[in-house]
């Protein structure tokens, strides 16, 4: 699920939104949104080792999701996701046998976006984002001989967004999302006797859920 498989959904999105019903979906200055998604988290990993040199893999995850929405204006609202998901990290082509096992890490990344609401009045609505995170990495372990102790630096990155809510009654909505965040992260491995500098994660977030509006 790359960048064109994206432009596709926002190509029917835009179809979409040419024959959308006209209702309210109660996208108003002063509301506040709940979302409850289940997302889909794949990495688009990248970044060698100094030592063993090879290549970072980071495997796919998926977990339930909460989000807030607040909005500003009709068209104006600021989004912040709150989620945590469990990854296996390893590294292949290496020169040692057979791939290196990084073990499992968690990353917290609560992502703040600012976003425009196209068509706030009708059922279907889409919205484009861009924001922030702060990625913060925790509960390392599971790691495998020769590899004994992993430590991954947490930092900001960037997100860009798009997505639509369709209205189900007057406080209800589906919503679907995607996202796609820049992450960077400079990993120790053993105490430093092995380095990853500028190792590229840059998940893509695929999510599908549900909102209330209060």
């Amino acid at each position: 699920m790359k960048a064109g498989k994206l432009v596709s959904i926002l190509a029917g999105a835009a179809i979409l939104a040419t024959t959308g019903a006209s209702g309210a979906i109660a996208k108003e200055a002063g509301d506040f949104l709940v979302r409850f998604r289940g997302i889909a988290v794949t990495p688009d990993s990248s970044g060698t080792t100094d030592a063993i040199g090879g290549q970072a893999n980071i495997d796919e995850s998926y977990v339930p999701e909460l989000d807030f929405t607040y909005f500003f204006t009709d068209n104006i609202a600021a989004e912040l996701i709150l989620a945590t998901t469990k990854h296996d990290v390893t590294v292949s082509n290496t020169t040692l046998p057979g791939d290196a096992d990084l073990g499992d890490v968690w990353l917290l990344p609560p992502t703040l976006s600012l976003q425009y609401h196209f068509m706030p009045k009708s059922d279907f609505s889409p919205y484009l984002g861009a924001g922030l995170n702060y990625t913060i990495f925790y509960n390392e372990g599971g790691e495998r001989a020769p590899v004994n102790d992993v430590e991954y630096e947490d930092g900001f990155g960037f997100a860009l967004q798009a997505g639509f809510d369709y209205k189900l009654d007057d406080n209800w909505s589906l919503n679907f999302d995607v996202k796609k965040l820049f992450l960077e992260t400079d990993v120790k491995v053993n105490g430093g006797a092995i380095n990853a500098k500028d190792v590229n994660i840059d998940p893509w977030i695929f999510g599908i859920g549900i909102g209330y509006t209060f």
